[in-house]
C-alpha cells in the first residue's frame, strides 16, 4: 500500500515550504493567488487529505462535540440532531447525543460537562433550566443554548424569534376571519420560556387587530405530545362558546388536536382552523396536512455548530446570539 501523502510531499511537488502548504490549508489571507493555486493543484494530484484527528491531538481536543436534547421522539429534535450531525460531519466532527428527558438534573450534568473526556463543547436544547444555573455553570466548557434561554447573556445562543413567529400564525388565522383562538400549550405567567414568548406574539396580534384577550383561551399542557394535544382539544370544544381556530404550539399538540377534533365530528378547517410549530414531516402527510411555523432547522444548526467551534478556538470572544429565519408554511388545516 503506498505511503499516505505528507505535507512535506505537497512543498515538495508545488515548490514551495511545509509552511507555506499549512498556510494555504488554513487559509491564511497573506497567501499569493499563485502559490495557492499551485499548492490545490499539488493536494489534488498527491490526494493528500488533513490529519484531523493528528491536529486535535496535538491541540488537547477530542473532535467530537455533544448534543444535548430533551427527547428524540419528539419528531422537532430528531430532525434538528439530523441537520447537527450532518453540519458537524462536514466539519470534521463527531457527534456524541445526549436525551435529557427535560430532566434539570441531566440539563445541568451536560451544562457542567458531565462527559468532557470525550466531548470538547456542548449544544443543549434546555428546558428544566434555571436563570441561576447558567450564572453558576463552568466557563471552560464551550456551551451553545438552542430554543429557550434561561436568562439573557452569558452563554451563545442559536433560536427564532418566537415572539414575531406567533405574532405571525395568529395574524394569519385572523385573516381567515377567525377571531377566538385558543393557544394550545400557551402560558400567561411562570418564567420566559418559548411558551410564554409564543403567547405574547399572540397577545401583540390580537391587540393589534382590536380583539380581546381572554387568558381563558391560553391552555397550558402537561407536555408537549401528540396525547396532550388531543386532551386540550376535548377540552376547549366543551367550553361555551368554543373556539374557531388552535394556534397550537408545537406540531405534536395540532395533530394530537386534529385528532380529537375528528373524533368529535368537527371538520378542519370547516368548523375550527388549526396551525402547528416546527413543521415536521408527519405536518406535510396529516390529513387535513398541517399548517405550521417552519422554522430553518438547517440554519439553526449550522449556526449552532459553528458557534460552538469558534468559542472552542477562542474561549473569551464576546458572546453572540443568532437569529434563524423561519416561515408560515399554509396548507390544508387553514384552507391552504
Amino acid at each position: 500500500m503506498a505511503a499516505r501523502p505528507r505535507i512535506k510531499d505537497v512543498a515538495e511537488y508545488a515548490g514551495v515550504s511545509p509552511k507555506t502548504v499549512s498556510n494555504v490549508i488554513n487559509n491564511f489571507e497573506h497567501v499569493s493567488d499563485r502559490t495557492r493555486a499551485a499548492v490545490q493543484e499539488a493536494i489534488d494530484a498527491l490526494g493528500y487529505r488533513v490529519n484531523v484527528a493528528g491536529r486535535q491531538l496535538r491541540q488537547g481536543r477530542t473532535g467530537m462535540i455533544t448534543l444535548a436534547v430533551p427527547e428524540l421522539d419528539v419528531a422537532y429534535f430528531a430532525e434538528l440532531a439530523k441537520h447537527v450531525i450532518a453540519e458537524a460531519d462536514r466539519l470534521g466532527r463527531t457527534v456524541l447525543i445526549h436525551q435529557t428527558g427535560a430532566s434539570r438534573e441531566s440539563e445541568l450534568a451536560a451544562l457542567h460537562g458531565f462527559d468532557t473526556q470525550f466531548s470538547d463543547g456542548v449544544i443543549l436544547s434546555p428546558i428544566a433550566l434555571r436563570p441561576r444555573d447558567l450564572a453558576t455553570r463552568d466557563r471552560r466548557l464551550p456551551v451553545v443554548l438552542l430554543g429557550e434561554r434561561p436568562a439573557d447573556g452569558g452563554t451563545d445562543h442559536v433560536g427564532i424569534d418566537n415572539v414575531r413567529a406567533a405574532r405571525e400564525a395568529t395574524e394569519h388565522l385572523l385573516s381567515r376571519g377567525r377571531t377566538r383562538i385558543a393557544v394550545v400549550g400557551g402560558a400567561v405567567r411562570g418564567r420566559q420560556g418559548t411558551d410564554r414568548l409564543r403567547t405574547e406574539g399572540y397577545r401583540e396580534a390580537l391587540t393589534a387587530a382590536g380583539l380581546p384577550f381572554d387568558a381563558g383561551l391560553v391552555l397550558p399542557v402537561g407536555a408537549y405530545h401528540w396525547q396532550d394535544g388531543a386532551r386540550a382539544a376535548a377540552e376547549l370544544l366543551d367550553r361555551t362558546p368554543p373556539p374557531d381556530a388552535l394556534l397550537c404550539l408545537n406540531d405534536h399538540l395540532a395533530l394530537g388536536a386534529l385528532r380529537a377534533l375528528h373524533e368529535r365530528g368537527r371538520t378542519v378547517p370547516g368548523d375550527l382552523d388549526v396551525t402547528g410549530f416546527d413543521d415536521i414531516e408527519a405536518s406535510r402527510f396529516s390529513v387535513p396536512s398541517l399548517t405550521t411555523v417552519a422554522p430553518d432547522k438547517r440554519e439553526i444548526a449550522r449556526s449552532a455548530v459553528n458557534l460552538l467551534l469558534e468559542r472552542i478556538d477562542a474561549p473569551d470572544a464576546a458572546m453572540r446570539d443568532e437569529i434563524a429565519g423561519h416561515r408560515i408554511i399554509v396548507r390544508e388545516s387553514t384552507g391552504g
